[in-house]
């Protein structure tokens, strides 16, 4: 996957995006944009989509901190990534959004289970302790999951505008 100098400019900015939309949302717990970027970067530039999901994951480590916390986010967009990359490319018009939606709502609803993992090898949690910790998160996964089929709104937006912009580049 070798990168242009172009590429390499875009994807540092659209991660630097999804980074200033997670601040500028953070005042509305488990609510945000990122499902929402990770999805349409994915059905726009596929596997390269990595590449600005990991500069914002990098970009939350350095201004936030490296801590335990952040573990996680080494492989929790990779889930959504993974997701939408299996999803076929060709979908009938009318049901990419509903598709799309649901696929950014099913991983808020999951965010609890996703990172139950880490929680439960970095703090040595029991099988029932980390049962635990998923229930007790249930709320702000159900906050989570609904927010982002809501937000799950631009993504065809944002996947005509970033197509868009390609393919006025290209020409």
């Amino acid at each position: 996957m070798k990168l242009t100098t172009r590429e390499i400019t875009v994807f540092a900015m659209l991660g630097a995006v999804m980074y200033a939309s997670k601040i500028i949302m953070e005042v509305i717990p488990n609510v945000h944009l990122l499902g929402t970027f990770t999805i349409a970067f994915t059905v726009v530039y596929r596997k390269k989509a990595l590449y600005p999901i990991y500069t914002y994951v990098i970009l939350n480590g350095i201004f936030s901190g490296f801590a335990t916390w952040w573990l996680p986010y080494l492989y929790l967009w990779t889930v959504l990534w993974g997701a939408v990359m299996l999803l076929p490319r060709e979908m009938p018009r009318r049901i990419r959004p509903l598709v799309y939606m649901t696929v950014c709502a099913l991983h808020g609803f999951l965010f609890g289970v996703l990172y139950a993992p880490a929680q439960a090898v970095l703090y040595g949690m029991s099988l029932k302790g980390t049962f635990a910790w998923i229930v007790a998160g249930l709320p702000w996964d159900f906050l989570h999951g609904v927010s982002n089929f809501f937000c799950g709104i631009l993504i065809v937006p944002i996947v005509s505008l970033l197509r868009f912009a390609e393919k006025t580049n290209n020409d």
